[in-house]
């Protein structure tokens, strides 16, 4: 059953960084898969990972890039395109022929706030990559987290969550006017309920799952927005650098990593799962907020859309039905 959807008192906090997180866990002899491995906080939480003993495995979509960003880091590169199911099948298959265990998935990638594109199927192109690529990918890599005896599988979604529920009657914007944040939105709810039936369906067989919002840190995933919009965000200074500011919640990318690792690794999860984590801890349920699409907001807690069991349900057929 999934744990109770209310803070356990980590003794961390939003100040805390990957590194400090990962003090004293030794991962030797375990394997982990981080997807978006090469980018942003994806990165740190492939090098911090690497560091405390695990071999890390990066799927790339660019090569180059992933060789370049990682160079000097001990992990593995192999090519994966989250939005090319035949690419995300094949290297489901390579793994799978190792007979190895996979102890650690950590679906770090994503878009955010594109314009409407659609990959080859038809599918909008953030719901695609930020979810239906991660689920075929999980569920394909089911046989090697069920040889782990004891795996852990963390979906890293956003408080952008706040923005939409799953809309399942049009999830791909055929029928409704296309809005970037709300598209997010949605695949940022999907990436929390489909934590929750990994785990429901994981429990049994060893394989807990875990959702989080990594903090607002300013990484390639802005690519899509304007220089102007994110001055006026107070998300970059008049220099156009970063700003971090945990008055606000903007972090470093070593602060944003580490709920990522904590979901991963921590022993103060131990016999959890199902639940959704911020600040290296577990989130609240938050029922009244403000929902603004964009808004960068420091209020913790998860929406009740969410955790909803029937949609949790409605979202993994629909989620097989489309990647069949």
């Amino acid at each position: 059953m999934s744990s109770v959807q209310t803070p356990i008192h980590s003794g961390f906090s939003m100040a805390s960084t990957a590194d400090e997180v990962l003090a004293g866990i030794d991962l030797t002899g375990k394997t982990a898969i981080v997807t978006g491995g090469y980018s942003g906080i994806g990165t740190e939480t492939s090098r911090a990972l690497r560091a405390a003993g695990a071999r890390v495995i990066v799927p790339a979509r660019d090569l180059a890039k992933a060789r370049k960003t990682l160079e000097g880091i001990d992990v593995e590169i192999e090519p994966m395109d989250l939005a090319d199911p035949a690419s995300i099948d094949a290297f489901v298959e390579r793994f799978l022929a190792r007979g190895e265990p996979l102890h650690i998935l950590v679906n770090s990638a994503g878009v955010m706030a594109m314009p409407l594109t659609r990959d080859a199927r038809g599918y909008e192109m953030q719901f695609a990559t930020n979810h239906l690529g991660h689920f075929q990918l999980t569920t394909g890599l089911w046989p090697a987290l069920k040889r782990a005896h004891g795996a852990r599988v963390v979906s890293v979604s956003s408080r952008g969550h706040r923005f939409a529920g799953v809309d399942f009657d049009d999830p791909h914007f055929e029928r409704r006017e296309y809005d970037p944040w709300m598209a997010y939105g949605q695949s940022k709810t999907a990436n929390v309920l489909f934590a929750l039936g990994v785990d429901k369906r994981g429990e049994a067989e060893g394989i807990r799952a875990f959702a989080l919002h990594p903090g607002a840190i300013i990484t390639d995933l802005i690519r899509h927005m304007s220089e102007d919009d994110l001055r006026a965000r107070g998300a970059i200074d008049d220099e156009g650098r970063p700003v971090v500011d945990l008055a606000r919640g903007f972090k470093s990318v070593p602060q944003g990593a580490a709920t990522s690792v904590w979901c991963a690794t921590s022993p103060q999860l131990d016999g959890m799962g199902g639940v959704y984590c911020e600040d290296v801890e577990v989130s609240p349920v938050l029922v009244d907020a403000d929902n603004t699409p964009g808004r960068v907001s420091n209020d913790v807690g998860v929406r009740p859309w969410a955790i909803d069991p029937e949609a949790v349900e409605r979202l993994w057929t629909l989620s097989e039905k489309l990647t069949v």
